[in-house]
């Protein structure tokens, strides 16, 4: 397992291949990813502990908000654009189609590329 460290916590790579990959997520309380879109990725994010708020839309001034607890599943498709913050600190699973470097960043409280 190749774990990363993330500014908003970490992700865990439990299972990358060519045809799908599956991520365990760690984002501390009150952090949050950037705002992204993905050209080919489909993501589920299943929620496994906290709360999670996923913020998602056509455009970054359109977005809604759901908020996700334990047991509680969103399938992002590409062009979606989508955040996810932590309301509490959260543990949440990522199944998603192989793209690992298909992100593209709005927005990013880090200032990543």
């Amino acid at each position: 397992m190749r774990v990363i460290d993330k500014p908003w916590g970490k992700e865990e790579l439990l299972e990358v291949n060519e045809k799908y990959m599956v991520k365990r997520l760690t984002m501390n309380k009150g952090h949050r990813c950037s705002i992204q879109y993905h050209n080919r990725k489909t993501e589920t994010i299943y929620a496994l502990s906290g709360l999670l708020k996923i913020s998602h839309g056509a455009a970054s001034e359109q977005l809604m908000d759901v908020v996700l607890p334990p047991g509680e599943y969103m399938t992002i498709t590409p062009g979606v654009v989508h955040r996810m913050e932590a309301v509490e600190t959260a543990v949440y699973l990522e199944a998603s189609t192989p793209e690992l470097d298909d992100v593209v960043r709005l927005a990013d409280d880090y200032n990543r590329d």
